[in-house]
């Protein structure tokens, strides 16, 4: 090998390694969430169904987790902040699981719509929402009627329990729809994440939604959990359940989701291409 070839070869190397250590970049990343987001459409709706249940079942463990680690910590300042390490459980689950969840598809499912935009995927789009949606709150709601009829945790869990639904229900109907945008904003920017987190998966799972229990920000699902736990007790009715909490948190979900970061990641790209072309 010549001098010349060497340095080629040499020059070469580098390159691989250079493009290996780079961060993907936004288009590469939008590409990818699309590709899910479109396989996610084509799934029946009965395998939608199933797999949204096992979702909402599996988010009740976010509020199980949270009044667990509640109700053995004494009552000072930091207690939230330590409790809603019990708050990323569920999602953990759902995420690592695969399963359908509704704030996750705020994301995913709506790019292939922004980019082809056709009635029928927009149809198709909202039987994936409805399925998934009325599915995760038929899952959260056995969870909430498991938790609330039998002895399964001990009295003082059970008054955690109380304690933490209560407190996340707490605001008027505004508060409760800003919260839910920023929870919607969040668990659509850990969608965005995870593709290229490789090894850190669980790490920027379990960051963003500590934040999201931590500030108490309203997930629709947790909060359904929530909510339906307090209307089995008594402490609640379902109509205030349905009206004060499920629209905002639903709401603003949806807004964080759709609006904050589907709809501004995708004029990103598309702005990065048009000036690519330019």
């Amino acid at each position: 090998m010549t001098d010349e070839e060497r340095q080629q070869s040499d020059e070469e190397d580098e390159k691989n390694e250079a493009d290996e250590r780079t961060s993907p970049s936004g288009s590469v990343v939008y590409k990818a969430i699309c590709h899910e987001g479109a396989s996610e459409l084509e799934r029946s709706s009965s395998a939608l169904a199933w797999s949204g249940l096992a979702a909402g079942l599996s988010m009740g463990f976010s509020f199980l987790g949270t009044a667990l680690i509640h109700a053995h910590l004494p009552h000072a300042k930091w207690t939230p902040l330590v409790s809603a390490l019990g708050y990323t459980l569920g999602f953990l689950i759902v995420v690592l699981g695969r399963q359908q969840l509704f704030t996750k598809n705020t994301l995913t499912v709506i790019l292939p719509l922004l980019t082809e935009r056709k009635p029928s995927l927009f149809a198709n789009v909202l039987r994936l929402w409805t399925v998934v949606l009325v599915a995760n709150v038929i899952g959260a709601i056995l969870f909430a009627l498991v938790l609330a009829k039998t002895e399964v945790v001990d009295a003082e869990t059970y008054e955690s329990l109380r304690s933490v639904a209560q407190q996340s229900h707490s605001g008027g109907f505004a508060v409760l729809l800003l919260r839910g945008i920023f929870a919607g904003w969040l668990i659509a920017l850990m969608v965005w994440l995870l593709p290229f987190a490789e090894t850190a998966r669980v790490l920027v799972i379990v960051i963003v939604t500590w934040l999201v229990g931590a500030a108490h920000f309203t997930h629709v699902i947790v909060g359904s959990v929530e909510g339906a736990f307090l209307a089995f007790t008594g402490d609640t009715t379902w109509g205030a359940f349905a009206g004060s909490f499920f629209l905002p948190a639903l709401m603003g979900n949806i807004v964080g989701g759709v609006a904050l970061v589907a709809a501004i990641n995708h004029a990103q790209v598309v702005a990065g291409e048009h000036g690519t072309d330019a």
